[in-house]
């Protein structure tokens, strides 16, 4: 005997694209936005739902409450993890405007990362995903007036560290496509003419693999470092063993490195409206490579 679907289920299933979407942005961490959904699950299966007026609304405070929390408790192991933390890459499936994909961007969730856990959430909620100051300040349960200020701030904030002009979406495939034949070839005068001068490479080994504990600079050292992929063992992977595939990550194209049966790297890029690479990501602690391992794509919904 087939029971029919419970509706309280369905409805949180209807709007678990969004609660992922919020958590992620929040917390950067794939992982630990999954956790909050499924602690949003639980307050939802316990809630008196008679008394919700509005589902979306609801489950979204309750899982933006959530995430704040939990990347307030996460700040501590930020600060102190060895070399740069960057976030956790996720697989997307390029529906997106271009308008909207700077919103999951690495180098946006890595500007984010530099807001207080308050100022992020306040920005995520109004600027990606257009929730009122009345209903963002139910979710982090401040006064409208506060969130109003916050907001203000935050939105100052990342309009500083964050360039005004990227490259348009085939323009960066273009570029990823060049870097891939480039690096995988040899090729360091072509890495040259796609880097910008002042261009940085950011890895996050998170103290598991070998990788640069500080942000290597200029284009020289960083065309150097990826012209030895097809000649150096990396991670006990021999360069005949290596494979390289171009992907979308986190809204934009993307590399993932992968051989002896596991996926050793991310590598994303930050490419101005020249089509120069200004920042390279390169995430190759095992611990965040998960969500690209288990080959989830996700939609990150904005509204």
């Amino acid at each position: 005997m087939t029971h029919p679907p419970d509706p309280d289920q369905q409805v949180f299933h209807s709007h678990r694209n969004l609660l992922f979407s919020v958590a992620y942005r929040i917390l950067g961490s794939a992982a630990d936005a999954e956790d909050a959904v499924q602690d949003a699950w639980i307050s939802w299966s316990s809630a008196d739902r008679s008394q919700v007026a509005d589902p979306k609304a609801y489950l979204a405070r309750i899982v933006s409450n959530l995430a704040l929390q939990r990347l307030r408790s996460a700040r501590h192991q930020r600060e102190t993890y060895p070399g740069p933390w960057l976030p956790e890459p996720v697989l997307t499936d390029g529906d997106a405007a271009d308008a909207v994909t700077d919103a999951e961007s690495m180098a946006m969730l890595v500007v984010l990362e530099t807001l207080s856990p308050l100022e992020r959430a306040v920005f995520v909620l109004r600027e990606v995903f257009d929730f009122s100051h009345a209903e963002i300040a139910a979710a982090v349960e401040r006064s409208e007036a506060a969130v109003r200020q916050i907001a203000h701030r935050a939105r100052e904030h990342v309009r500083g560290q964050r360039q005004r002009f990227t490259a348009d979406r085939s323009q960066q495939r273009g570029v990823t496509e060049r870097f891939l034949a480039a690096a995988t070839g040899g090729d360091i005068n072509t890495l040259l003419e796609l880097l910008s001068p002042d261009v940085t490479l950011w890895t996050d080994g998170g103290g598991k693999v070998r990788q640069a504990l500080r942000p290597i600079r200029g284009a020289e050292t960083v065309a150097a470092w990826f012209a030895a992929i097809g000649t150096v063992t990396y991670q006990g992977v021999a360069p005949h063993d290596m494979r390289a595939a171009l992907v979308e990550i986190n809204g934009g194209p993307g590399l993932v490195f992968s051989g002896a049966g596991r996926v050793v790297a991310t590598v994303s890029f930050d490419i101005d409206a020249d089509g120069r690479i200004t920042a390279i990501h390169n995430v190759a602690n095992p611990d965040k490579l998960r969500a690209v391992a288990d080959g989830t794509t996700h939609h990150l919904a904005t509204r």
